[in-house]
């Protein structure tokens, strides 16, 4: 299997873990609140559906997503607000569907776009680029929609790819605020709930990350505040990148709020 195969079907597999926690919910569930302000668990569904539909035309045919985004930016038109009104009109089972089965879509046309470069709302990304955001932002906001409910994180092989992107997106969150980005060498270090060890960096950098890899993924997709995470970091540098940390594009993310420990 090829490392683009194997990235489709990672992709397919943190699309189950979620399904698997939304499957059993009700109506009255699916309208639960997430830790996201204003969010429900079916808005949660919504907004992945959309942006997999976005994404499904921006393979099968990159022009007209590419006019779809020009239009867009001319009218103003947020599609994170279209899409969510659009969920918010269906019945909530309906927005479960609909999920279902734009990331059906977007898995069965995935292999077309191998070895392409595809269009998205920033610059065009490689497919490999392209699917790790999908399946990050799949666990991301399954994170909101787990936190709903009260069930761990989802933790498997599979957060490689969150925290690579977290890791390559370290300069982007210096940028997104309107600061300098740092020009030292930060290794992250980080392991797996079954032992696996994941390092970036030059390996012997002064500055460091280190920990469980399910924390920096939680906290570089900004669902969980910073003294939540069982992180070590050394170096100026380094501490500033972990409380600004944003593997999303987009504006600058609000984060978590700090943890209430009591008096």
């Amino acid at each position: 299997m090829s490392g683009y195969d194997a990235l489709i079907s990672d992709l397919r597999a943190e699309s189950d873990a979620l399904d698997a926690c939304v499957d059993p919910l009700t109506v009255d569930e699916l309208l639960r609140p997430t830790p996201a302000d204003g969010w429900t668990i079916a808005d949660q569904l919504a907004h992945l559906a959309g942006f997999d539909e976005a994404a499904l035309l921006a393979i099968e045919d990159p022009e007209a997503f590419s006019e779809d985004v020009q239009r867009r930016i001319a009218e103003g038109d947020d599609p994170i607000a279209g899409y969510t009104a659009r969920g918010r009109d269906l019945d909530p089972l309906d927005v479960v569907a609909w999920w279902r089965g734009a990331r059906s879509a977007l898995i069965d046309a995935a292999p077309q776009a191998e070895g392409r470069r595809v269009p998205w709302y920033g610059p065009p990304m490689s497919a490999m680029s392209f699917l790790t955001a999908r399946l990050m932002e799949t666990w991301a906001h399954g994170q909101d929609v787990r936190d709903a409910l009260g069930i761990a994180p989802e933790q498997s092989p599979r957060l490689r790819h969150v925290a690579h992107i977290g890791v390559g997106a370290r300069g982007y969150s210096f940028t997104v605020r309107g600061l300098d980005v740092p020009s030292a060498e930060i290794d992250v270090r980080l392991s797996g709930s079954a032992g696996e060890q994941w390092s970036w960096g030059p390996g012997d950098a002064a500055q460091y990350v280190e920990g469980p890899a399910v924390d920096f993924c939680l906290l570089v997709t900004q669902r969980r505040h910073r003294d939540d995470c069982a992180l070590h970091v050394v170096g100026d540098d380094a501490d500033r990148w972990m409380d600004i940390a944003q593997a999303f594009a987009g504006g600058p993310g609000p984060g978590r709020p700090k943890p209430d420990r009591g008096a």
